[in-house]
């Protein structure tokens, strides 16, 4: 099991996202994942570690059918409480998605693999019940802002400081490993140091520094192909010397002609 909010973490989690910075985070982040996912309206989407509820909150306004997944308790109760009955809230955990294969157009799993106990799994599983496109979106472990964020984690009691942080080629590595060569599209928000009594700036207008590697926030969309698993069907096949013989797919064919023809 990775790491859960407890009361504590999510109420800081709260205030940060709360906070003018954290704002920003927000209304930069969300711009990202819906120019990369283009859901339509009435898609069915599947928020794993919804938090608070402030990316399906966000959806909602967009038509979208929404249901969130989180394993925390309390932030359960925080996005109930901003949500209602607008979406279906489920207490669960990435590696083990409680839904069917394909039960949803798209899922997405917004800072979510920072804090699950098998990245790759939770991968999985988001590739398992999409059917159409998952969005990942990571805080990029190489990053500036990135760095700092890992370096007060490292010397405080803060919530980053149980934080594993990804790469955009971790993340490529991850995808290529579960579903093949697949259409990948990413894009990247840059956020620069603060300087004391400023606002983070972000070039987030700029085409350049939006496919830029080291951008704080990576957001990336995998497209899922169909996949079918075919088993070959046995057929009973009269052979001339009285027995059924089993064959399949061409050579069932081709032999019943060959039969035919003597």
């Amino acid at each position: 099991m990775g790491h859960v909010f407890d009361q504590k973490d999510s109420e800081a989690y709260l205030k940060w996202r709360q906070s003018e910075k954290g704002l920003l985070s927000t209304t930069l982040e969300t711009r990202l994942f819906f120019d990369l996912l283009c859901p339509a309206p009435e898609d069915s989407i599947l928020d794993i570690g919804c938090g608070y509820g402030e990316i399906l909150d966000a959806c909602i306004s967009r038509g979208l059918d929404c249901t969130g997944l989180e394993p925390s308790p309390f932030m359960l109760d925080l996005a109930l409480e901003r949500l209602g009955n607008r979406a279906g809230l489920f207490r669960g955990y990435a590696e083990d998605l409680p839904f069917d294969d394909n039960s949803f157009n798209h899922a997405c799993l917004f800072t979510t693999l920072e804090f699950v106990a098998d990245p790759k799994k939770s991968l999985e599983e988001a590739f398992r019940v999409a059917k159409d496109r998952v969005f990942i979106g990571v805080l990029n472990r190489y990053a500036i802002k990135g760095v700092q964020r890992r370096i007060q984690g490292f010397f405080g009691k803060g919530i980053y400081a149980k934080a594993r942080f990804f790469s955009l080629w971790e993340l490529k590595t991850m995808v290529r490993d579960l579903v093949g060569e697949v259409p990948v599209t990413w894009r990247s928000i840059c956020l620069f140091p603060d300087t004391p009594g400023t606002m983070s700036f972000s070039p987030d207008t700029w085409p350049l520094a939006r496919r830029m590697p080291f951008g704080t926030f990576v957001g990336m969309v995998v497209t899922l192909k169909p996949r079918f698993r075919v088993r070959p069907l046995a057929l009973p096949y009269p052979s001339e010397s009285g027995y059924k013989e089993s064959l399949t797919g061409f050579a069932a064919h081709t032999g019943k002609n060959m039969h035919k023809d003597s």
